[in-house]
This record gives C-alpha cells, sequence and structure tokens, in this order.
C-alpha cells in the first residue's frame, strides 16, 4: 500500500489555521477583560447581535438562531428585565412585538466597543513597530478574504 505524502501547503494551512483559532481565542478573551460583557449568556449574546442590525420578532430571532419559539421567550424576558431590550406592536401586525435594543444598552455597546478598540491601538503601536503595523495591516485584508463569503 503506497504511503500517503502530505505536500507543504495543506500541511502549512493546517498550521496556520490552528494558529489562527487559537489566536482569535486568545484575542476575544483580551477583548472580553477589556469591557466585560456582564453574566450575558452565549444565546442573550446572539440575539444582541441580531437586533443590532434592526427590530425583529420573537419568532424571526427563533428563526436566525435555529431554535423554537417557545425557547427564545425566557431569552427575550432576561434581556427585557435587564433593560436591555424593548418591545413595540408591530406596525404591520399588531398581534406581534417588534423587539429592539434600548437606547441605554446601545449606549453600553458603543461604550464596550471604544474601550476595546483604544486597547487594541494602544497594543498595536506599542508592542509593534511600524513595519510590523504594516505586516498586520496585509493579514487584515487576507483575513477578510478569507471571511466574504
Amino acid at each position: 500500500m503506497p504511503s500517503e505524502t502530505h505536500s507543504p501547503a495543506p500541511l502549512l494551512a493546517s498550521r496556520v489555521a490552528h494558529d489562527l483559532r487559537a489566536n482569535f481565542r486568545a484575542l476575544k478573551r483580551r477583548f472580553r477583560e477589556q469591557a466585560p460583557a456582564g453574566e450575558l449568556t452565549p444565546a442573550q449574546i446572539a440575539v444582541i447581535s441580531r437586533l443590532e442590525c434592526g427590530p425583529g420578532t420573537a419568532s424571526a430571532l427563533a428563526r436566525a438562531e435555529g431554535m423554537r419559539p417557545q425557547s427564545m421567550g425566557p431569552i427575550i424576558a432576561a434581556l427585557d428585565a435587564a433593560g436591555v431590550i424593548q418591545g413595540k406592536p408591530d406596525p404591520a401586525d399588531g398581534r406581534q412585538t417588534l423587539l429592539s435594543l434600548t437606547d441605554a444598552y446601545r449606549e453600553q455597546l458603543n461604550a464596550r466597543r471604544e474601550a476595546r478598540q483604544d486597547w487594541l491601538e494602544r497594543t498595536i503601536v506599542t508592542r509593534l513597530t511600524p513595519e510590523e503595523q504594516q505586516v498586520l495591516a496585509q493579514a487584515n485584508e487576507l483575513l477578510r478574504r478569507i471571511v466574504a463569503p
């Protein structure tokens, strides 16, 4: 039986993919340290992310997250109780409620993002040379191509 040999390109791609995942996990951890999100669950964070793009109904959110509408109820209730979201009657269908982020929570989100942005900018400037910053800028373009649909 012939032995399988791997060309350097797939091995390099595998190592780079592994390292990227590890670095992104570490970066995500550092972002959380800079502006803690509080006691939000991953499901609550997913709903908040969707509502940042615009209002939606609980059933539309459930569909988008691949869950049953009944499962979305407790998530919505917790976010509402925490003052993160608010509901208004849907003008197109008065039987439904359109959910959106509260203005106060949007301000909190923006402040957290600014804190993470400030930390990252300071870290890049203090830890990387101007040449390394150029390399990072080029790497960002490559990452953009990887994540593009």
